[in-house]
């Protein structure tokens, strides 16, 4: 019944995006958000084939050491949230003797302080460099998972909570230095970048999801799946330190392609 609920709202969000949503302000006849009417120029709507850009936008970005730390770091991501805590945690808390409900409501507690930490994110992604916003988010996540093993237990405390809160704002606050950084080196092609590095987190998600089973079945604790994520977070604090800030190729060269 969960499964179809889930169904039925997201195919109840299709006609309200084929009613609401469009491809640029200009659509709606309005200015882009902070757009200036006596200075705005109108961009150049992007011609062609979708699937060829997005190929070319990879196969260029692909080229640059930038990408991959992104796509690398990203994919991490996805495996410490989606794949690790998404999928493993409420199976892993029951192990310890956790109430599955009580397991579910704490994920559910996550899912409320990740649009908190998201919007945080989205402020200091402004003010701060992305690169050392994704070290800390990183290095905070790493150093829950090293401890959740030992905060797991068959009742709620408040270090369990603790953990919760941190991490539910830390979930989903890689998103908004990551998508800067993607625009900042890749200009105009920016947006399809960060498609491709999405799609690495959802690779890293799937692959952790399967890892941390495994690891389950094999050693009958979810211990050293937790470890592993937090080892990942390491390399992944270091993958975004070393992203070039710098665009990857002149702004003027990818809008004239």
């Amino acid at each position: 019944m969960a499964s179809l609920l889930i169904a039925a709202v997201a195919l109840a969000a299709v006609p309200i995006v084929a009613v609401v949503l469009r491809d640029d302000p200009a659509d709606r006849g309005v200015l882009p958000y902070g757009a200036d009417a006596a200075t705005h120029t109108p961009r150049a709507r992007a011609t062609g084939n979708a699937a060829r850009r997005a190929l070319s936008g990879l196969a260029q970005a692909a080229k640059t050491r930038s990408f991959w730390a992104l796509a690398i770091a990203f994919a991490i991501c996805g495996a410490t949230t989606n794949g690790l805590v998404g999928i493993h945690f409420i199976p892993s808390a029951h192990d310890h003797g956790m109430a599955t409900t009580t397991a579910a409501g704490l994920l559910a507690v996550v899912g409320v302080f990740d649009i908190l930490g998201t919007v945080a994110s989205g402020w200091l992604t402004d003010v701060f460099d992305p690169r050392v916003l994704l070290v800390a988010y990183y290095a905070f996540r790493g150093v829950g998972l090293v401890m959740l093993p030992v905060l797991l237990s068959d009742a709620v405390h408040p270090s369990m909570v603790l953990f919760i809160v941190i991490y539910g704002l830390d979930w989903v606050a890689t998103v908004p230095p990551t998508a800067a950084l993607c625009r900042e080196i890749f200009g105009e092609n920016g947006t399809i970048v960060f498609g491709w590095v999405f799609a690495a987190h959802q690779i890293g998600a799937a692959a952790a999801a399967l890892g941390a089973g495994v690891i389950r079945d094999v050693f009958g604790t979810y211990t050293y799946a937790w470890w592993g994520g937090a080892a990942l977070c390491g390399v992944a604090a270091v993958l975004s330190i070393v992203v070039r800030r710098r665009p990857a190729v002149p702004v003027e060269a990818v809008t004239a392609r």
